[in-house]
């Protein structure tokens, strides 16, 4: 054993602890994009006398916090005693600076599956992640199982976590065909499924608004009155009432001059009424020598026709009756007006 900082053992096994320190002391700022570290001359001599295998691998572990991990090695350059490894290993071995770690050689297999698990949703935003994640992987040569790995683009960091590994926790990624499967991002959160819904329901009751269908209903105001026409009982020209409520109907009326002009006109005969021969007594008392053309006084004949309607009984004649009467009544009248004598 070769003190506190080195020593060999046997079995073929280098096993050493140094002081870390990130890559930034040795101005070497690209190696953070990627897991190896750079160890002094010294190791590389004693790796040699071992016959080591390439390419060479080492467990990296913080026995104070627990933690390990697994690396490859870039470069001895470092000073005796030294390590210096990219940061965001120190990160996820809980190590500051000139910490002790512990380094000894690893055999790992080739990794057939990975997953990985991005801290933010931007990294989906990538236009193309699988080109980037195997662009970003040429500088690693291995992965395990809750590390947690920086992925340099555009001039911004993404954090990855190793999720998940097979066929072992910490696997090998030099030169070998891996399956890279993604989880949801740390960040993601699903929706909600109800307030989906409610989403759902609330963009027709949005769309009914803008088109003013589910805005309340105004309260009615009350309608106007409208003008009913013929309402009221009917009335008779006599002033008898006239049976229902409607608008009247009946025949009633002024009687027309056909009635008594035809009395007067037509001959005396056995079927002539009293009015017929009142009116032709009426004619015969009018002085000799005079031709009277007409019917007769037409107010005379008025005053016989109100006697004989108080004379008939008050039910009023059927509508049907009426539009008979009606249609028997001609349509002109001869031997209407005043009379002339052959002196005038």
């Amino acid at each position: 054993m070769f003190g506190l900082f080195g020593g060999l053992h046997g079995g073929g096994t280098f096993e050493a602890n140094y002081r870390c320190y990130p890559v930034s002391f040795l101005d070497k700022l690209d190696a953070e994009n990627g897991d190896k570290i750079f160890l002094p001359p010294s190791a590389l001599d004693r790796l040699a006398s071992l016959q080591i295998e390439f390419p060479m691998l080492f467990k990296l572990e913080n026995r104070k916090a627990g933690r390990s991990t697994h690396c490859g090695v870039l470069e001895f350059v470092a000073e005796e005693g030294m390590v210096y490894m990219p940061y965001w290993m120190m990160q996820n071995l809980l190590l500051e600076e000139g910490d002790i770690v512990k380094i000894q050689s690893a055999n790992l297999v080739k990794g057939s599956y990975v997953k990985l698990q991005p801290h933010t949703q931007d990294f989906l935003d990538i236009t193309n992640p699988k080109a980037v994640l195997e662009t970003t992987l040429r500088g690693y040569s291995c992965l395990t199982v809750g590390d947690c790995i920086c992925l340099h683009y555009n001039n911004k960091r993404y954090y990855i976590d190793i999720v998940e590994a097979k066929p072992q926790n910490a696997i090998s990624v030099i030169e070998t065909d891996c399956e890279v499967d993604f989880a949801p991002p740390l960040d993601y959160v699903e929706p909600n499924r109800d307030e989906g819904k409610q989403a759902a329901a609330a963009e027709p009751m949005a769309a009914d608004v803008a088109d003013g269908a589910a805005e309340p209903a105004a309260p009615s105001e009350p309608e106007e009155p409208k003008f009913i026409p013929f309402v009221g009982g009917g009335r008779r020209l006599d002033g008898k009432t006239v049976a229902g409520n409607g608008p009247s109907t009946s025949a009633s009326g002024p009687p027309t001059s056909s009635g008594p002009v035809r009395a007067a006109a037509g001959p005396s005969g056995s079927g002539s009424t009293p009015a017929t021969a009142s009116t032709s007594a009426a004619v015969a008392k009018r002085p000799a020598g005079k031709v009277m053309f007409g019917g007769g006084n037409r107010l005379l004949e008025k005053q016989m026709a109100a006697q004989q309607d108080k004379a008939a009984p008050t039910a009023p004649a059927p509508k049907k009756e009426e539009k008979k009467d009606e249609a028997e009544a001609p349509k002109f009248a001869a031997f209407t007006g005043k009379g002339r004598s052959l002196k005038d």
